[in-house]
């Protein structure tokens, strides 16, 4: 699976990539992630006086007034025909994030794994992108939750992450795949009895009965 970020913040991933099971995915090739900056395809605007560096734009004041910048469309557009020039195009899932979208859940993690081999997410900033970005692309607007989040790195992250665990390998073992098991909100493990500021706790006793057909109703009815 192959992942192509559009993001004026690639190194805000960093850590979370170079971590754990993703970071194993991707050492092992199995996930993929390029990142394309818009800023890179903005044009000089001046010159910073401090740094002597050129200042690349890629905001402006919306039209309509209102508080905040708006992403503009030209760089982030040629972001993404960079990073589509690596996708198969049969193949290639566009999203693009925003908190009004589409409900992104486990099904669509699912059926995007699927279907896709190439998932490109366009990862806005300020009071988002400008939206001839999503009509000349015709993405699919998705959102992980009904609340704003600063960027869209975030989102961008628990997406990968959501889509990578259904890969076959990337987990290891199909049974890992919480959501294919029968699964609880209440986990248990060593040790049997723990003692805490005078109190004692125990997993419960059905848990330790090896009878897995209870086992299973007591899971569901803690789900």
């Amino acid at each position: 699976m192959n992942f192509h970020i559009i993001t004026l913040f690639p190194e805000a991933f960093s850590s979370y990539l170079n971590e754990s099971i993703l970071a194993r995915a991707i050492r092992e090739k199995k996930v993929k992630v390029s990142f394309y900056n818009p800023r890179d395809f903005a044009k000089v605007t001046k010159i910073q006086k401090t740094k002597d560096k050129p200042y690349k734009r890629v905001d402006d004041i919306p039209y309509g007034g209102g508080p905040g910048m708006v992403m503009q469309a030209e760089p982030v557009i040629k972001a993404i025909e960079k990073a589509l020039k690596k996708c198969k195009k049969e193949k290639t899932k566009m999203i693009f994030l925003v908190p009004s979208g589409k409900q992104f859940d486990t099904a669509y993690a699912k059926e995007t794994a699927k279907k896709y081999s190439d998932i490109l997410i366009i990862s806005g900033r300020y009071e988002g992108i400008d939206d001839r970005v999503n009509k000349i692309f015709k993405t699919e607007k998705v959102t992980i939750g009904p609340f704003v989040l600063t960027g869209g790195e975030l989102p961008a992250m628990i997406i990968m992450d959501s889509i990578s665990r259904q890969i076959e390998g990337v987990l290891g073992n199909k049974t890992s795949l919480e959501e294919e098991r029968i699964s609880s909100s209440e986990v248990y493990t060593r040790p049997e009895i723990l003692k805490h500021k005078g109190k004692t706790y125990r997993v419960p006793k059905i848990l330790l009965s090896g009878n897995h057909k209870l086992i299973d109703e007591w899971r569901k009815e803690k789900k």
